[in-house]
């Protein structure tokens, strides 16, 4: 049983609604809530004064805190969680929220990175949050590998996977490549693909550069490390994190910390740092999970919460999450079953294409 748990079964029914009305009056308006407004929605009748007794001890419990001298209290982070884990009423996915989130679906594009890029602005549209999408990995074994030469700072990787699945990426190669030191390079990365994923690759192919590092031509070295690292640039289909609606949380009301945070935030996620982390944060069990202030490391700085759902391939395998990022007073009873409707949309629509 964890902490809020406890505290939960300790407090009585006065006790009980009195947090709930200020958590719930909190995430409404954004505003404390003071115990006069509170005696005017109470089920029981009491007074002021009764309703400040009550706050104080759930101030004393760590649940409630008072940001200014005023009598109004505020949730704190722990009470957020005992709310969210005890309180919290999910609402139904509202009709137009589900139909702007259906349109996105209405492309025979077979560019998968482009239609998740329109759920993740439909989402961030509908939530009026920042959202984020993680994009899968394809993890089948690779078959073969070339470099293609386009020019002298243009090059092109092809995979062909033991799927049949085809992928080609441009990257800037080192300067002085030549066609045979490409060929050197992938001849070299050929004698060691067969039967292993990218992951397994990248890994691989470390410790044989490092082991044989004079068995190479030194520009082959580095034309294999660059056509290895290309595959983690951002903006690349392979695994890409999509965030969308930026300027939502910009542009909310705050004083400039509040603001400068956000930007770190947003910098960490557009550097792509901790993307494996993210998607470990779903892996625990299936569903929604909603991440609170500094329950996450990636959201602590920013004071942001976050609400997360994997996505799965027609294996039930996880592959990838979708998510919306904002202030710890969202509206989290409507944002669930979006977020929740959402993946699993991601999930039939990658399964059909597939």
């Amino acid at each position: 049983m964890t902490d809020g748990e406890n505290i939960l079964e300790e407090l009585n029914d006065r006790s009980r609604e009195v947090f709930r009305r200020v958590v719930e009056g909190y995430l409404s308006s954004g505003e404390p809530v003071g115990s006069r407004t509170l005696t005017r929605s109470l089920t029981e009748k009491v007074s002021a004064a009764t309703i400040r007794n009550v706050m104080q001890d759930l101030e004393f419990l760590g649940l409630l805190n008072s940001p200014h001298i005023s009598a109004g209290r505020i949730p704190t982070q722990a009470g957020l969680r005992m709310f969210v884990d005890g309180f919290l009423e999910v609402g139904d996915l509202a009709t137009d929220d589900r139909h702007k989130l259906d349109q996105t679906l209405q492309s025979n594009s077979p560019d998968v990175g482009g239609l998740l890029d329109r759920v993740s602005t439909a989402l961030s549209g509908v939530t009026q949050g920042a959202s984020i999408v993680l994009t899968p990995k394809h993890e089948a074994p690779i078959r073969h590998l070339e470099f293609v030469s386009l020019g002298h700072d243009r090059a092109l990787v092809v995979m062909v996977f033991a799927d049949g699945h085809v992928e080609n990426r441009l990257f800037t190669p080192p300067p002085g490549q030549t066609p045979s030191s490409m060929r050197e390079a992938a001849n070299f990365l050929n004698a060691l693909v067969e039967g292993k994923t990218l992951s397994d690759l990248q890994t691989e192919i470390r410790k044989e550069i490092d082991s044989r590092r004079q068995e190479i031509d030194g520009l082959a070295h580095q034309l294999v490390e660059s056509g290895l690292a290309v595959w983690d640039n951002e903006g690349e289909n392979n695994e890409r994190l999509i965030v969308r609606g930026r300027s939502n949380l910009l542009n909310a009301d705050g004083n400039e910390e509040d603001l400068e945070r956000i930007r770190v935030l947003f910098d960490d996620l557009e550097r792509k740092r901790d993307i494996e982390e993210f998607l470990q944060l779903t892996e625990e069990g299936e569903g929604v999970r909603i991440f609170i202030g500094s329950e996450n490391k990636l959201f602590s700085l920013s004071g942001s919460s976050l609400v997360v759902s994997p996505y799965m391939n027609a294996d039930r395998k996880i592959i990838g999450a979708v998510g919306v990022i904002g202030p710890t007073r969202l509206n989290y009873g409507r944002i669930v079953p979006i977020v929740d409707y959402t993946a699993q949309l991601v999930g039939r629509m990658l399964s059909d294409r597939s």
